[in-house]
């Protein structure tokens, strides 16, 4: 192979490979564009942290005799994350696999709810109920 033939071969690889970055860049883009859920669910769990420790620190949570910030925050943050997996079930443009967020949910109303109730009630409860959307989702 001559040097020209080598120097064309390798100017084509390197404007392919230009081309197939500058694709995977608007491929990322176009997602986030198509489909926003994911950033709108972790906006509205970080303004809930917020509501809840503002609440918090200006004492209107002191009357609650389980009154913690935290608990109410992970159990937010998780009825908020299976909204989001609901939202993916429900909207066809949104559709997406959720096993993997519906686990993440339940773990995080899991440790929430341990703090509050008992934790050998609670961790049964959550694997029946991430069995139960298992089983859902394989019949539907």
């Amino acid at each position: 192979m001559s040097e020209h033939q080598y120097g064309e071969k390798y100017e084509k690889e390197e404007e392919k490979t230009e081309k197939e970055h500058e694709k995977d860049e608007k491929s990322w883009d176009e997602k986030w564009r198509r489909d926003p859920l994911s950033a709108i669910v972790w906006a509205v769990i970080l303004i809930w942290a917020g509501v809840v420790f503002l609440a918090s620190n200006m004492g209107f949570l002191a009357g609650f005799e389980w009154y913690d910030a935290w608990p109410i925050v992970l159990i937010g943050a998780g009825m908020i994350v299976l909204l989001e997996a609901v939202v993916r079930l429900v909207v066809p443009s949104y559709r997406r696999a959720v096993g993997g967020t519906l686990l993440f949910g339940f773990i995080l109303v899991g440790i929430g709810l341990g703090d509050l109730l008992n934790t050998n009630l609670i961790w049964p409860l959550i694997l029946i109920a991430f069995g139960l959307s298992m089983l859902l989702r394989g019949l539907f």
